[in-house]
């Protein structure tokens, strides 16, 4: 974003060392493209920095969430991921089928 700034910037430098005649068509056409170049990237940074506190609030949030969630594992009776857990413990009946 601010190579667009930098750049633009440079543009409105050259017009006006330029001097370029607003007389005319030519000229009121390239001052006007410039300033549009430079409303529209002031506009676009602005948004983007109204984008970057939005998701700092949403981080915020969410972090707050996540320990209002995941504080009570403390009190929690079972763990999910039991380590002891054995598969091989388990008896299956081989005899029973499933009917259709």
């Amino acid at each position: 974003m601010d190579y667009l700034i930098k750049r633009i910037s440079y543009l409105q430098g050259l017009a006006d060392g330029y001097e370029i005649d607003t007389s005319t068509n030519e000229g009121k056409i390239l001052i006007e493209l410039i300033d549009i170049l430079a409303e529209t990237i002031d506009e676009m940074k602005e948004r983007s920095e109204d984008l970057e506190d939005y998701i700092d609030i949403i981080e915020e949030d969410l972090s707050d969430l996540e320990d209002y969630v995941y504080d009570d594992d403390d009190d929690m009776d079972f763990d999910l991921y039991d380590d002891d857990f054995d598969f091989d413990d388990i008896e299956f009946d081989d005899e029973e089928e499933i009917e259709d």
